[in-house]
């Protein structure tokens, strides 16, 4: 698998006419390689060039990781903390075909990598890595889309362990806390990000911080968290009420957000483009008058990273493809009130596209545990 990976690479850096691409550890080395080098004060940064062996700088420890999980043939440079980086990056750079044109990670790359690369290749001419890369990661295979079904399975059972041991009292983090050690118990895997867990009017902030603020009741609840299985990420939002039932206004909010979500994941298929998802939802809620509360786009791709590619926004009009893996999650705020999100895992396929996220969409009343 990484081999292919590799040859698609390659062979997309030969189209471009760029000499070598240069990852980070991070979530696009993880795609190529399959292993999670951490990033740290000791730079580590694999050589991908157009043509030949890709090539290795990496603190002498971690040799044993690359040898034992050889994803493909490689050279590598190591170094010790005593002598530090600069010989073995010069000994990279030496052992690669001339460097004229280098992709870079633009979102990944740190100041420090960048000024050893230049220490030894002066004159060559940074281009963006996260396009050819992008390209790569857009379309998930099979076993990628299986590792985030597993990701939301976990997540899904998880949820509903904790609102059903919601009680009096509880804060906003400690409802956060409980679903953190909720999803280690239950095998997930490094947190894609800290949960939010709002409550009441401060539900109302699309991406608000858990706070000491408890949980009320008649107030909403909104949770907004995921896991990981094999590397791969869950992200899912869902909307309570908390001891209803919910008022008028809130009941009205939340069929309109579900209608959205609704339409969002119906409108999706192969050669639809993320712009036509994006306004499927949006027109729901703009329709109903509620347009000015609906402060974000529609969805963003999901893979190794709770954000990538593709981004289910208005203008993006790059035909959506088996395989592409997103959210679908509009949501209206409305100020000192309250906000209401409905957020699903879906993938493209042959025939439209899959909801990977099945928990509840209908508005559900938690009662206190006592």
């Amino acid at each position: 698998m990484y081999a292919e990976r590799l040859n698609r690479l390659q062979a997309q850096l030969q189209a471009s006419k760029v000499d070598c691409l240069a990852l980070v550890p991070g979530a696009n080395m993880l795609y190529m390689t399959g292993i999670d080098f951490h990033l740290m004060e000791r730079p580590t940064v694999a050589f991908i060039p157009a043509l030949g062996m890709p090539v290795f700088v990496l603190p002498s420890f971690e040799v044993t990781k690359l040898e034992e999980n050889h994803p493909f043939d490689f050279g590598s440079y190591s170094y010790t903390d005593a002598k530090g980086p600069k010989k073995a990056f010069k000994q990279a750079i030496n052992a690669l075909p001339v460097l004229r044109k280098l992709a870079v990670e633009h979102l990944s790359m740190r100041v420090l990598e960048l000024r050893l690369i230049q220490r030894y290749a002066e004159s060559v001419k940074m281009k963006n890595a996260d396009p050819f890369m992008s390209t790569l990661r857009r379309v998930k295979d099979a076993a990628e889309v299986e590792a985030m079904r597993a990701a939301i399975k976990i997540a899904e059972d998880v949820l509903q362990e904790v609102i059903a041991d919601l009680r009096p009292g509880m804060t906003e983090r400690q409802v956060a806390s409980r679903l953190k050690t909720g999803l280690i118990e239950a095998g997930g895997g490094a947190e894609p990000f800290e949960p939010i867990v709002l409550s009441g009017p401060r539900t109302a902030l699309p991406h608000g911080v858990p706070s000491d603020a408890e949980v009320q009741a008649a107030q909403p609840l909104l949770i907004d968290y995921g896991t990981r299985s094999e590397g791969y990420v869950s992200d899912i939002t869902r909307t309570f009420f908390v001891g209803g039932p919910a008022d008028g206004k809130y009941r009205e909010v939340y069929e309109v957000v579900k209608e959205a979500n609704a339409a969002g994941r119906s409108a999706a298929r192969p050669g639809i483009t993320p712009h036509a998802v994006d306004q499927a939802a949006r027109q729901v809620i703009e329709s109903a008058g509620y347009g000015e509360y609906f402060t974000h786009r529609t969805g963003h791709g999901i893979g190794l990273d709770a954000h990538e590619d593709p981004y289910i926004v208005e203008g993006n009009l790059a035909e959506l493809e088996v395989g592409n893996t997103f959210t679908v999650e509009p949501g209206i705020y409305i100020p000192g009130e309250f906000g209401v999100r409905i957020e699903d895992d879906m993938v493209i396929t042959p025939d439209g596209a899959e909801s990977l996220t099945t928990f509840d969409r209908e508005l559900i009343t938690v009662d206190f545990k006592e």
